[in-house]
């Protein structure tokens, strides 16, 4: 059992870090096909960065309010919403 909470803690920590490491990645491929600077990706990065100060924040009140599993849950699928909504955008 606490290796299975182990791995579940280690994905959710990958996953809720993975924009940030995709963005750097995925960046010259993005920045050529929406044509922009690369100092955009200042931008999205930026936005990223006070999203997570944003939800850090609130955090304590939605520990309160609800199960830390389903926090965990709802954050991936927020996670994945986002990464699905960077690789599908065709204009900055």
């Amino acid at each position: 059992m606490g290796s299975l909470l182990l791995a579940v803690i280690y994905l959710a920590f990958i996953s809720l870090g993975l924009p940030d490491s995709l963005l750097g990645a995925g960046w010259p491929a993005m920045q050529s096909s929406l044509n922009v600077p690369s100092s955009y990706a200042g931008y999205i990065s930026m936005t990223i960065s006070l999203m997570t100060v944003i939800s850090s924040l609130f955090s304590p009140h939605l520990i309160k309010k609800m199960a830390v599993k389903w926090i965990v849950i709802i954050s991936i699928a927020l996670t994945v919403c986002g990464l699905l909504g960077f690789s599908s955008v065709n204009q900055y």
